[in-house]
């Protein structure tokens, strides 16, 4: 636990209680849903929530609730209406077991269970189109799904879908199905070090190793006759953008990247400003108790710095106006030392979740992706920048808010004047 998350946890308490989790994340919903939760079984779950605590029940409790009734109609002979309700229960279970912040508790064991039985038994109605994937590494295991488009396919494009740090590959399950399945498009969603099931089997994240991991999830789908080699690319958001920034930087086999609310900053505004919940996963994610050792041997470690500037696939970044992990104009700045074909989007008024345009964002990026790796994007010198107002108008050729009056926030702007003296 850090200083802040445990002198301030009555502060989020507090806002739980009086404002549910939109006091948490603004409009997050929006993103939930995209994530395969329906709006009621939100609703539900946090009608029983008074404070932090309260989580991992409640969430067990309206997920034990669709498991019941995903039986009742897979016993029925109701095949699509059992596996729509496996997944609402797999990704309320994912939530539960994630609100468990002790990787040897039997509770946290018990309630993956629950969520790898909903899994299989949906992959089961699905067809076999959804399967588990364990792949050694580095000494431990990692863990991911592969969801495969109907029919008889080989060579396809594939995209790997990275998870936030909050996140689990469950939690990709209704997007793989709706944005790139039907498209004929193979997608593997994943959980790097740290994460989910990879985490609970003792594999921390280190400052390098996620990256590695993406290189073995690549190792994997270069293999299978359903892949396509050359059209492998990433959808990231939060924390898998920064992730997959740095294995587009590092592994030329990723074709195309497009990320998200990428945490692209300094990390003392993630780490230092934001709700203290963020520091204290993840140092629960890299194994750490001593929150200064954690902040010497990694948090002071981890800014992108100039590393993208070694990408050569297109990369996509979009980003809330006020994302409260990363401050809008270091955003801009690691655009700027990016070289490659690129694009960004910056959303007037949103937050980190992107809740208000999560379902354009989740099915832009998706077709954004599918273009890439057509071939599309790759024209060297490629810069697309939009500001997209919460009117519905949209700004071309610059993503800096109108607002800011042509006058560009210090650091942004010496980086602006290094990028054009060379």
């Amino acid at each position: 636990m850090t200083i802040r998350s445990t002198g301030q946890s009555w502060a989020l308490d507090i806002a739980l209680a009086q404002g549910g989790f939109d006091a948490l994340h603004p409009e997050a919903v929006g993103t939930m849903e995209q994530l395969g939760h329906d709006h009621t079984d939100f609703a539900k779950v946090f009608a029983l929530v008074k404070s932090g605590a309260m989580l991992p029940k409640a969430w067990a409790t309206v997920a034990f609730q669709a498991e019941q009734r995903a039986a009742h109609h897979e016993h029925g002979g109701f095949a699509q209406t059992a596996a729509d309700l496996y997944l609402r229960a797999a990704v309320m279970w994912g939530r539960a077991q994630y609100s468990i912040f002790d990787a040897a508790d039997p509770r946290k064991a018990a309630m993956r269970e629950h969520t790898n039985h909903c899994v299989a038994r949906l992959g089961a109605l699905r067809g076999n189109r959804v399967r588990r994937v364990v792949l050694d590494f580095e000494g431990g295991e990692i863990h991911a799904l592969l969801h495969l488009p109907a029919g008889r396919v080989q060579g396809a494009p594939a995209v790997i879908l990275g998870p936030g740090m909050d996140m689990i590959k469950e939690d990709y399950i209704w997007a793989a199905e709706r944005y790139y399945t039907s498209r004929g498009t193979v997608a593997l969603s994943i959980e790097g070090p740290g994460q989910g099931e990879s985490r609970a089997g003792g594999l921390t994240v280190d400052l390098t190793n996620y990256e590695r991991a993406i290189g073995r999830y690549l190792d994997h789908l270069t293999a299978l006759p359903e892949v396509d080699p050359a059209r492998i690319g990433m959808f990231g958001i939060s924390m898998s953008g920064y992730w997959g920034s740095r294995a587009a930087a590092s592994d030329r086999r990723l074709a195309a990247l497009a990320a998200f609310e990428a945490v692209t900053g300094d990390f003392r505004t993630i780490f230092e400003r934001a709700q203290p919940t963020f520091k204290n996963n993840y140092m629960y994610m890299a194994g750490y108790t001593d929150e200064a050792a954690f902040d010497r041997d990694l948090a002071q470690r981890m800014p992108l710095g100039d590393l993208v500037a070694d990408i050569t696939c297109p990369v996509l970044y979009g980003i809330g106006e006020f994302d409260e992990l990363t401050d809008l104009g270091q955003a801009l700045a690691n655009f700027e030392k990016v070289r490659a074909p690129k694009e960004l989007r910056v959303y007037e008024d949103e937050f980190h979740p992107l809740g208000g345009v999560a379902a354009e964002a989740f099915r832009f990026g998706a077709e954004w992706l599918e273009r890439a790796l057509a071939g599309e994007f790759s024209a060297p010198g490629r810069d697309v920048r939009h500001y997209v107002h919460r009117d519905g108008r949209t700004t071309d050729r610059t993503a800096d808010p109108a607002w800011w009056l042509g006058a560009a926030p210090t650091h942004l702007a010496d980086v602006r004047r290094g990028a054009r003296s060379h």
